[in-house]
């Protein structure tokens, strides 16, 4: 048997690498959870908001629209393109139907699905903007969510007065971004 032992652990090493990205990430979640300002039931709501919300869409409309759903203490932002305003009204209303989303801010567009490079570009301003936000070190990054579309950024999270100022104004003097739209909910 003490023979056979070492190729036992060959063998098993390789299942076991598959692992520690899921304990790795399930600690980083963790740890996310615990800094950020929701409640963790809040923010386990939120995920399953974005999913459920998301599964409803692509069932519903395939790729006729172009959404991102992104939820924030169980507030909804809508960003992408319809074809059409009723199209844009259907996937709002789509997901005001899923359970525990208590509020929705349709930032839809009504037009031509954007391409590839513009998905590209949003990504990359949104990097920007945290890693200026990162560099300024006037607040933690994990109370402001920075979403982007087509150049506009929309900020979103639980913060103080002077955090949504000092977000802003680094979104705002952020070079390739349009305009800043604040998505807040302000503390005391």
């Amino acid at each position: 048997m003490r023979k056979y032992l070492p190729l036992l652990l060959l063998a098993v090493i390789p299942a076991l690498q598959g692992c520690f990205p899921v304990v790795a990430t399930g600690v980083g979640a963790g740890a996310l959870m615990v800094a950020d300002r929701r409640t963790s039931g809040a923010y386990i709501e939120d995920q399953g908001i974005e999913l459920k919300a998301m599964n409803r869409l692509n069932e519903k409309f395939n790729e006729t629209v172009q959404v991102t759903v992104t939820s924030y203490n169980r507030n909804v932002l809508l960003t992408g393109q319809a074809p059409t305003e009723a199209l844009k009204n259907e996937v709002e209303q789509t997901v005001r139907s899923v359970p525990n989303v208590a509020s929705v801010l349709n930032e839809m567009t009504v037009g031509p699905l954007t391409t590839f490079s513009s998905h590209s570009n949003d990504t990359y301003i949104t990097s920007k903007v945290k890693g200026r936000m990162i560099d300024a070190n006037k607040f933690p990054i994990n109370h402001v969510k920075v979403v982007t579309e087509d150049g506009v950024v929309y900020l979103l999270g639980i913060v103080t007065r002077q955090e949504a100022d000092d977000a802003v104004e680094i979104a705002r003097t952020t070079n390739g971004v349009k305009k800043v739209v604040k998505v807040f909910e302000y503390q005391n």
